[in-house]
């Protein structure tokens, strides 16, 4: 069978075997925390607590800004210290509710639905740290999940708005890195023209490997949060897309869907950035979306993988999303590996844990290294949409110098939007915006494919993302 791609696209080096196969540790929060009330695309959320206040596990730190905005809890119990300002993975300061953490992880009670109690009786459930590998309790297979949860009968019993209810009271946000509220993007304005949910677990970018551990080692609970989705949107299809460099996930998943009718696998194949969203719904459906388009405009809902997990948490556990499965890679890292990090966290703890430093980083990036942010020290905090955080030993960018365009086409080549990148850099550099915007500048998916591929190692994505950014601020000031 063809294996399903898009068009363009690179293959970088991909460092996954640092982690793959590594168990999930869990990390122990440091004696302060850090919670940015702007975790999330929209209206960033409105402090609940004040300086004094004391704070459990799971408690509401933040409230919802407006309509597109996310809930903000407490990944420790404590003492709020005062709302102070952090800087988030971009660069920005933004305020954050400041916990000192007293080491007793009292918590507040979660709302398990009715018939998950022998869930939790034979799987556990922990305020925090609730972690079992297939090390740790044999037989935790998805088939045996799924006869325990049982999620048709529990979901035969709600009402969509229920399920929609329970996913924005937990506060969840895309967590493959844009951190669109999941509330909002489960509310599309049209849904009955939804036909297809894209589980992502493609997982493109290098090194990272926190949704693979997911789909290999929680896959019962990803399925039925996959049904808790459908059962907003009635009669569509899901879909577990994974690229084929995971063939354990994929087969995993196939045999737990064998007796499902309108969930199936889709292998696709590897291939950055095959996970983006406007690639992957090209990948499945053959549809096409455009910068003025959702994912619902063409009849799909695109869910990461991680996003899953926790839609499973929040509705069928009713717990807050204040934890998640985090990649610590690169050749930097003493101990590369993936670990359950509190939200919170200060990188310079989390990569404590994770065995330091072997050397000091020419390079440190929240994130993977196409897609992620360049940091100049260790003093960012981790969140919601934190995949990873990557330390290399060389920079090899910088150390290769740059040198003029030879008009080769390796950058439109690579490019998933059909663009010509070399072209939009050069209108950027000459401040020609308007021609920029001529020429379909906006479509860009700032994936860095171009910069990749590009042998004059011009910094093409950058000054793509600059013009970008510029023409968008002129508009917003236009509208003003």
């Amino acid at each position: 069978m063809k294996k399903l791609t898009f068009r363009g696209g690179v293959h970088p080096f991909e460092g996954k075997d640092l982690t793959e196969n590594a168990p999930v540790s869990v990390l122990e929060p440091g004696r302060e925390l850090a919670f940015l009330l702007s975790q999330h695309i929209g209206a960033p959320a409105v402090p609940v607590v004040k300086k004094g206040d004391r704070v459990l596990t799971g408690q509401l730190l933040g409230e919802a800004g407006g309509f597109v905005s996310a809930r903000v809890f407490s990944s420790v119990s404590g003492t709020v210290k005062g709302i102070e300002k952090r800087r988030n993975a971009k660069g920005a300061l933004t305020d954050a509710v400041i916990v000192e953490n007293d080491g007793l992880y009292e918590s507040t009670p979660f709302e398990p639905l009715p018939g998950m109690e022998e869930y939790i009786r034979v799987f556990g459930l922990r305020p925090s740290g609730n972690w079992y590998g297939p090390q740790d309790l044999q037989g935790r297979d998805a088939q045996a999940v799924l006869d325990v949860v049982k999620p048709d009968e529990i979901l035969k019993q709600m009402e969509p708005s229920q399920v929609l209810d329970r996913i924005r009271a937990a506060g969840l946000v895309g967590m493959g890195g844009a951190g669109f509220p999941t509330h909002v993007k489960l509310s599309p304005s049209d849904p009955e023209k939804i036909d297809y949910v894209l589980i992502n677990g493609c997982e493109c970018e290098p090194y990272v490997t926190c949704d693979q551990k997911l789909l290999c080692e929680r896959p019962g609970e990803l399925i039925a949060g996959l049904k808790a989705v459908l059962k907003l949107f009635g009669k569509v299809q899901g879909v577990f897309c994974i690229e084929d460099n995971k063939p354990d996930a994929i087969q995993i998943l196939k045999k737990a869907l064998r007796r499902e009718e309108n969930i199936f696998v889709a292998p696709c194949r590897t291939k950055y950035p095959e996970g983006a969203e406007r690639s992957l719904i090209k990948a499945i459906t053959y549809r096409d979306v455009n910068s003025k388009m959702l994912p619902a405009d063409a009849g799909c809902i695109v869910v990461n993988v991680s996003s899953a997990y926790a839609i499973f948490e929040a509705v069928f556990l009713g717990k807050p999303d204040y934890e998640r499965l985090m990649t610590v890679a690169g050749d930097a890292i003493a101990t590369p590996g993936n670990y359950l990090v509190p939200n919170g966290m200060y990188y310079r703890e989390i990569i404590q844990q994770a065995g330091g430093f072997t050397q000091t980083p020419e390079k440190l990036i929240a994130g993977g290294p196409m897609m992620g942010f360049a940091q100049a020290d260790t003093e960012g905090v981790s969140t919601k949409t934190s995949s990873a955080i990557t330390a290399l030993c060389y920079d090899i960018i910088s150390r290769e110098p740059e040198t003029q365009c030879i008009n080769c086409g390796r950058c439109a080549d690579a490019c998933p939007a059909r663009l010509v990148p070399s072209h939009l850099a050069h209108m950027v550099e000459k401040r020609r915006l308007d021609q920029f915007e001529e020429n379909y500048g906006m479509e860009c998916v700032n994936c860095g494919s171009c910069s990749w591929s590009c042998p004059a190692r011009r910094p093409l994505a950058a000054l793509i993302s600059q013009g970008r950014q510029t023409l968008l601020a002129q508009k917003r000031k236009a509208r003003k």
